[in-house]
């Protein structure tokens, strides 16, 4: 699974779920323009030391993200994609994943593109909320989908038994700059 978040806003959800993807083995991808710069503390914080472990890409805009992601995959991209929605679709818990979804979250303020999402209706999931809340913070999202989506789609979960083992890189200063693979 890869976690695609289109213009997101705020800092510390982005390194929540730069964390997130470091936990999981999954790739992050950044889709610009971002509401803050990679060099923001919040960021680095919320990914504590973390960032070496983080596969992260940032692309210029939504097409260099998906000219990027149909690269390497003998499914079409229109088949992975996975479009996380406060607004209708399939419910997270009723829906079906395959290795190599694509998981794709909107900015905090407007969500996904209308485009994007009426360009992919087949594609849209939501998480069931209860009325009168809008949405969940974007952080608890992408976590929600991501290990759903890896224990739904026979994915691997991360095999771990509990214990804490320090990555080797963990006490150098790496910033999610320094991780930036990209379009």
């Amino acid at each position: 699974m890869e976690i695609v978040l289109v213009h997101p806003e705020i800092p510390h959800n982005t390194g929540c779920a730069a964390r997130l993807a470091a936990a999981t083995g999954s790739r992050l991808h950044l889709v610009e323009p971002l509401g803050f710069s990679l060099e923001d503390r919040y960021l680095k914080r919320a990914g504590l030391d973390y960032w070496p472990m983080v596969d992260l890409v940032v692309h210029r805009d939504l097409e260099a993200a998906w000219e990027f992601l149909r690269q390497g995959s003998d499914r079409p991209l229109e088949q992975r994609l996975r479009l996380f929605s406060a607004r209708g679709g399939v419910s997270l818990f009723e829906a079906s994943f395959e290795p190599g979804d694509l998981l794709v979250f909107g900015s905090e303020g407007s969500g996904l593109p209308e485009e994007l999402v009426s360009a992919h209706p087949e594609g849209r999931l939501y998480i069931p909320i209860r009325s009168g809340v809008r949405s969940l913070n974007l952080a608890n999202a992408v976590s929600l989908g991501v290990y759903t989506a890896l224990s739904r789609g026979g994915g691997p979960l991360p095999d771990n038994d509990g214990s804490y083992h320090a990555h080797p890189a963990a006490n150098e200063d790496v910033r999610p700059r320094d991780r930036v693979q990209g379009d």
